[in-house]
């Protein structure tokens, strides 16, 4: 089984691309949609209390993820804590996910921060999204309802993406007139011949 990583800057476009690997039949391991369930445990959100300073548990009982991410894109140390409670528990539920398919010949992780945190080390090669920081921010504020100075504070957490163009095997330029599936079809090509 090849294991690719699949990473690029927040709202580059990585989730349609990830579609489209799913539309061919490709497993992705999405690492944002597995620790997002996280935050679902009870123990868990204790732990995240501990780290952030206050209790992150709404008035709804759920976590009030917009407050720790204010949190802890604000404060380096916080982050690195709260990656470390995070990030282990994504890696082992990315093997065992894995072990289910092991008569795969390929699949795909995902996630913004791959080389940040060193999963790029458990890849066999590693597939960048581009998409430019206009774009990504419209995008974004669209998405997300956030402003841009929240926006580029998340941007500044990430690799810049000319550092991970570098890194990687492969770039998607997802550009509209720039076809995506073709890309796609030729990166998997190489990878899978």
């Amino acid at each position: 089984m090849k294991r690719v990583g699949l990473t690029g800057g927040i709202g580059c476009g990585k989730s349609t691309i990830v579609a489209e690997l799913k539309r061919r039949g490709i497993p992705c391991f999405v690492a944002d949609d597995v620790a997002r369930r996280y935050y679902d445990n009870e123990s868990f959100l204790h732990d995240v209390s501990s780290v952030v300073g206050f209790n992150v548990v709404g008035d709804d009982g759920r976590a009030n993820r917009k407050a720790i991410a204010s949190v802890v894109f604000a404060d380096n140390e916080k982050l690195a804590a709260l990656n470390g409670l995070v990030h282990p528990r994504v890696i082992s539920d990315f093997d065992r996910w894995c072990a289910e398919r092991s008569k795969e010949s390929i699949v795909f992780f995902e996630s913004a921060i791959l080389y940040e945190y060193g999963f790029d080390g458990l890849m066999d090669a590693v597939v960048s999204v581009y998409l430019d920081k206009a774009e990504r921010i419209r995008r974004l504020k669209e998405r997300d309802h956030c402003d841009t100075v929240a926006i580029e504070a998340r941007m500044r957490k990430q690799m810049p993406d000319e550092q991970k163009f570098m890194k990687s095997d492969f770039v998607i330029l997802n550009y509209e007139g720039n076809p995506r599936e073709r890309q796609i079809e030729t990166i998997l090509d190489c990878l899978i011949a």
